[in-house]
C-alpha cells in the first residue's frame, strides 16, 4: 500500500580532482555541475535495462574560460540546460568504462561504485587517465602561451552510454576550471566521484 512516506528526493552531486600522479601536484580540486534531465533520463533508462544511460566516457575541452589581455580569467556558465547541451569546445575524448571493447586502456580507465552499509547515498568513481603520450598530436612541454591551445584543457565532463558512438553520448556533467595544458611530458590523472543520494522528504 502507498504511503506518503515512501515519497523522496535524489539529490547528485560531483566532485573533481585533476593531478599529476607522478608528483602528486593538483591542477584542480572542485565540485562540478549537473546536467539534471539528461542525469535523470540515463537513470532511468539503466534502470529500466535499457542497455543506455550509463556512463561511457569522458569528454575534455578548451572553451570554458576566456583570458583578456591583462591575465584575468573569466570562466563561463556551465552548459547544464537542454538535451543537446554540449562542452563549449570538445576537443578530446576517452573511454571510462572498462566494459567496453573500443577502450584502449580499461585498466586505468574505469569506474566503480562505492557503498557503505547502511548509507543512503552510493558514489561512483570514474577514473581516467591520461598517459605521457597521447593526446598523439600535443605538444612536447607545458609551456604553452597560447591559452587556446586545443589540449589546453578548462572543461570537461562525463558522457552517457550511445550506440552510435563515444561523441553522441548525453553530457551528464560539466566542470570549468583554470586551464591545464595536457603535454608530452606529463600525466594527467582525473578522479571524478559522482555521488547518488536518496534523501527522505519527511513527509
Amino acid at each position: 500500500m502507498y504511503s506518503p512516506k515512501d515519497n523522496g528526493l535524489v539529490n547528485i552531486e560531483g566532485h573533481i580532482k585533476i593531478y599529476d600522479p607522478h608528483t602528486n601536484e593538483i591542477f584542480v580540486n572542485k565540485r562540478n555541475a549537473i546536467h539534471y534531465e539528461n542525469f535523470s533520463y540515463g537513470l532511468a533508462q539503466a534502470m529500466s535495462n535499457q542497455n543506455s544511460g550509463f556512463i561511457s566516457g569522458m569528454v575534455f575541452g578548451n572553451g570554458g574560460t576566456r583570458i583578456d589581455p591583462t591575465g584575468i580569467i573569466t570562466y563561463r556558465t556551465p552548459n547544464t540546460v537542454g538535451a543537446s547541451a554540449q562542452l563549449y569546445n570538445p576537443t578530446y575524448e576517452k573511454y571510462v568504462d572498462s566494459r567496453n571493447p573500443s577502450s584502449p586502456d580499461p585498466a586505468r580507465n574505469y569506474m566503480e561504485v562505492r557503498h557503505l552499509a547502511g548509507a543512503y547515498y552510493s558514489d561512483i568513481l570514474v577514473s581516467c587517465l591520461l598517459d605521457f603520450g597521447e593526446p598523439s598530436d600535443q605538444t612536447v612541454f607545458d609551456n604553452s602561451t597560447d591559452s587556446d591551445g586545443r589540449y589546453v584543457f578548462d572543461e570537461l565532463g562525463l558522457r552517457g552510454h550511445s550506440p552510435l558512438g563515444l561523441s553522441t553520448g548525453l553530457l551528464l556533467t560539466h566542470v570549468i576550471f583554470h586551464p591545464v595544458q595536457k603535454s608530452l611530458n606529463r600525466m594527467i590523472q582525473i578522479d571524478y566521484t559522482v555521488r547518488i543520494q536518496s534523501l527522505s522528504s519527511g513527509t
